[in-house]
């Protein structure tokens, strides 16, 4: 064990827990999860609940639902995990393959009791209830900070937290790059599930790129779950054979399908985080989180012995997300014009969800002279697809 002093430490560990650690966790089960305030100037405040010894580093814990190289969601959280190496005096666990199950009240007991860590970062959404809250009661002195915003002051422990981020912006950015390259003017959306942050996403991204391209429609296929690569693979391939020439998505790894586009010679716009590697050619941009800003925060934060959000939320002016670097073959006027755009989104002369706004039906779902800011709680509702989105909700 080193002293505040030492270098960053690293270590990624195997899933195995000890006999008695597993039997006191083998009768926990799932519920559902609650819904919270995202406004940045509402959110509730605490004192990190944290006693570490000056002679001994913080010990920050890391839990992912699948591999960190993922070229998706684990690998954005990773990637944010890495960037700690930059501050001295810690200590950094990372769990692979972690599903959201009992297991991860495993991993996270076993972080905290055996390897003495104090402040814990469960990164998959279905960790929150009851998972994270249970654990949370029984480590009083261990803080939680969870990934989706599920956070309710009042109602969850006070050594919980929750963080997240308007990635719909960069979405809507990289619908601009997407409406302004396309020639067909069809665009494909491949999605999770129809939850409302994947619903702003595949509704962003289209008033991106109907914003230049008035023309332009979005065909999205709901694959049933986060992560099944041979259903992607299938959506990929039939939205390409009905005409589309760009290709986005809302999975966990977007390997897949930006893979699949680049080989069927179309256009792929990222998520989660970069995937230009795979696709040299076709590569325009993709929304990414930039997760080494919140958890350098954090950190900084809780050492300092500082109060922390318990709800904490930002956009592309907060830095929580940014747009890849653009591709050879975004043209330097459609770059100009997606800058535009995200500059307008930061200084806050654009708002993304105003009316007059029809869903893909025809009703109005935002009146005439409305405009819903990110931090509006009717967004954390959303459950409709805009007009020119082709498709329809499970």
């Amino acid at each position: 064990m080193s002293n505040m002093g030492d270098a960053f430490k690293i270590s990624v560990r195997s899933r195995v827990w000890p006999a008695a650690v597993a039997a006191a966790l083998a009768a926990s089960g799932a519920a559902a999860c609650g819904k919270s305030n995202p406004d940045r100037e509402a959110r509730a405040t605490a004192t990190a609940p944290l006693a570490v010894a000056a002679d001994k580093p913080l010990v920050v814990g890391f839990i992912y639902v699948g591999a960190k190289g993922d070229y998706g969601y684990n690998q954005a959280h990773a990637q944010g995990a890495a960037a700690l190496t930059k501050l001295p005096g810690l200590k950094v666990l990372e769990e692979e393959n972690v599903p959201e199950t009992v297991a991860v009240q495993q991993t996270m007991e076993s972080m905290a009791s055996l390897d003495g860590a104090r402040l814990i970062f469960p990164t998959s959404f279905g960790y929150f209830d009851p998972h994270i809250l249970k654990i949370a009661d029984k480590f009083k002195n261990v803080t939680l900070l969870h990934c989706g915003g599920l956070y309710q002051d009042g109602k969850h422990p006070a050594n919980v937290g929750s963080y997240f981020g308007y990635i719909d912006e960069a979405q809507y950015v990289a619908g601009v790059v997407a409406g302004l390259t396309s020639k067909s003017k069809k665009l494909g959306f491949i999605a999770a599930k129809p939850i409302p942050q994947v619903l702003r996403n595949i509704n962003a991204f289209t008033l991106g790129a109907r914003s230049v391209a008035p023309e332009a429609t979005t065909s999205v296929v709901f694959t049933g779950d986060w992560a099944l690569p041979v259903k992607e693979a299938e959506a990929a391939n039939s939205l390409i054979d009905q005409g589309i020439d760009v290709l986005t998505m809302h999975v966990d790894s977007p390997k897949v399908i930006v893979e699949t586009a680049e080989r069927r010679g179309i256009y792929s716009s990222g998520y989660h985080a970069s995937q230009a590697a795979l696709a040299p050619k076709g590569y325009l941009t993709g929304a990414e989180w930039n997760w080494a800003k919140v958890y350098t925060d954090y950190v900084e934060w809780i050492r300092a012995g500082k109060s922390y959000p318990h709800l904490l939320r930002g956009g592309l002016k907060d830095g929580f997300v940014r747009l890849s670097p653009y591709g050879p073959a975004v043209a330097p006027e459609t770059a100009a014009k997606a800058d535009a755009a995200k500059a307008k989104l930061i200084d806050g002369s654009l708002v993304i969800y105003k009316g007059p706004l029809k869903d893909n039906a025809g009703a109005i779902v935002i009146a005439d002279g409305t405009a819903r800011a990110q931090t509006d709680l009717e967004l954390e509702k959303m459950n409709y697809l805009v007009e020119g989105v082709v498709g329809k909700l499970p």
